[in-house]
């Protein structure tokens, strides 16, 4: 009975410290590889990521986008704007809560 015991709190113990050793492996393996050169494709995939990300910043939107997604967003925009009504519907919606009134009961 205590031999059972004893077995079951091993085998649990064991694979806690398996599942935190195999998470922490792989986190470590995360922080070498940023350390390390890259290999040329994700060198490639990471250089074409900041170029969209510089060019979308001095377009103000959308990167190579033609006449034809312009149009298309704006049939989109004008046909939510009859859906749902008046509003930007370009913005995020911007959320008011008032705090609830409470009032204290004598008891």
């Amino acid at each position: 009975m205590i031999l059972r015991q004893i077995l079951r709190l091993s085998s649990l113990f064991h694979s806690a410290v398996s599942i935190h050793v195999r998470r922490n492996i792989g986190l470590s393996a995360i922080v070498f590889n940023k350390t390390k050169e890259l290999d040329p494709v994700q060198k490639l995939f990471l250089d074409k990521i900041r170029e969209y990300n510089t060019k979308s910043k001095q377009a103000g939107g959308p990167v190579d986008a033609g006449p034809d997604f312009q149009k298309d967003m704006n049939e989109s925009l004008a046909r939510l704007q009859r859906a749902y009504g008046e509003g930007d519907l370009t913005k995020f919606p911007e959320f008011k809560f008032e705090e609830p009134k409470f009032e204290e009961t004598p008891k």
